[in-house]
């Protein structure tokens, strides 16, 4: 089993949805979240109050999403968010894949791909 975590621009989270859906995932975790990569957030920094500190945030607003698959899946899935995703443009988002030992269903005991 592997675990995806897909950063996104919020814009393009319906689309990740109905991709997921199509590979029948089971489920999935949807964070909002500030970040930057390469291009450094906004160039037109502001200065914010932040819990009474003054700051520039050069974040921009992405959606995190993260889902757990069989290892089957895993290329087909970020071939086809890739493909869907993509602009082009700096800021399309990252797809980080890590390995998941176990999963347990706590309702009901289940483990493995049962799990899912």
């Amino acid at each position: 089993m592997k675990e995806l975590e897909i950063i996104i621009k919020p814009e393009k989270l319906e689309t990740v949805k109905s991709i997921l859906d199509e590979f029948h995932c089971g489920g999935m975790t949807i964070s909002s979240v500030m970040g930057c990569g390469t291009q450094r957030g906004n160039i037109d920094e502001e200065t914010n109050v932040i819990k009474g500190m003054k700051t520039n945030i050069n974040l921009l607003p992405k959606i995190r999403v993260e889902v757990v698959v069989d290892e089957e899946k895993v290329e087909n899935l970020i071939a086809r968010i890739s493909e869907k995703v993509a602009t082009g443009n700096a800021g399309d988002g990252k797809i980080f894949i890590r390995s998941i030992e176990e999963v347990v269903r706590i309702r009901t005991g289940e483990r493995g791909k049962k799990a899912l």
